[in-house]
């Protein structure tokens, strides 16, 4: 009992950690910016709830070790931090685009790296996949939030589709089944925020911003149809089999003779 106390304690001094250099960075951010009460209320909010959902996370985990993936993952959520602040001070005051393009692209490219880590060292888990899925899904969310102030309100579905479907797991648990690995799914997630970075740049003419973020969402819409006909599919074959009586099954056992 006192070895795993123990762990726990060290796992939440990280997640405390973590919140601290939240809070630095948006220290930082202030005073080069001189961001406004909107940025800085936003910026608490998002250190604050990081690190309650994730301090019950891993101590409801039992994780021995917080583990070098995870502490990837909690820079990009601090970076993610950052620019969620920066997208809230923007309506406030014209927001520092570089700055704000320079840390998502970093968060960006840091989701490829924590997922190699976590497997070489062999450290996945899933609480690491988790934790990293819901980084990435703010991202998008928040992305989408500060594009939809250039091309309207309608990109906001790209950051909120993936919530839609939660919620509507809640009603229709057939949507929480598994789904198998595909490579087209991780793609067009990757591409969303690519593809919202690029117009949130805004180096690029109006029409083509359009086009870039319009294609985006068609990709994403494609995906999840794909997946909720999948799991529908599925969820209809295993009903069946789960009603089809046993002597159906014996009938197809041959007898021996």
């Amino acid at each position: 009992m006192a070895l795993n106390n123990t762990y726990d304690a060290r796992l939440q001094q990280e997640t405390a950690v973590g919140a601290g250099v939240q809070i630095l960075l948006l220290a930082l951010l202030g005073s080069a910016i001189g961001m406004g009460p909107a940025g800085w209320l936003t910026g608490l909010a998002f250190a604050f709830a990081t690190w309650a959902v994730l301090s019950r996370a891993v101590h409801r985990s039992r994780l021995r070790s917080f583990g070098p993936a995870n502490r990837v993952t909690l820079g990009r959520a601090t970076l993610v931090g950052g620019v969620t602040a920066l997208v809230a001070d923007s309506f406030e005051s014209a927001p520092p685009v570089t700055l704000l393009v320079a840390l998502t692209a970093v968060a960006l490219l840091l989701d490829g790296v924590d997922g190699k880590v976590a497997r070489r060292t062999g450290t996945s888990s899933a609480l690491g996949a988790r934790f990293d899925m819901e980084v990435d899904a703010f991202l998008i969310l928040v992305l989408s939030v500060y594009v939809s102030t250039q091309l309207g309100p309608w990109v906001l579905l790209i950051g909120g589709m993936r919530y839609a479907f939660v919620a509507a797991a809640r009603l229709a648990p057939w949507l929480t089944a598994p789904l198998p690995p595909s490579f087209a799914r991780k793609t067009v997630a990757a591409v969303q925020g690519v593809c919202l970075l690029v117009a949130g740049a805004d180096l690029l003419p109006h029409a083509a911003n359009l086009t870039i973020v319009l294609l985006a969402l068609g990709s994403l819409v494609w995906s999840f149809g794909r997946d909720v006909r999948w799991l529908w599919a599925n969820a209809r074959t295993t009903a069946f089999e789960d009603t089809v009586p046993e002597s159906v099954g014996l009938e197809l056992v041959p007898s021996g003779r």
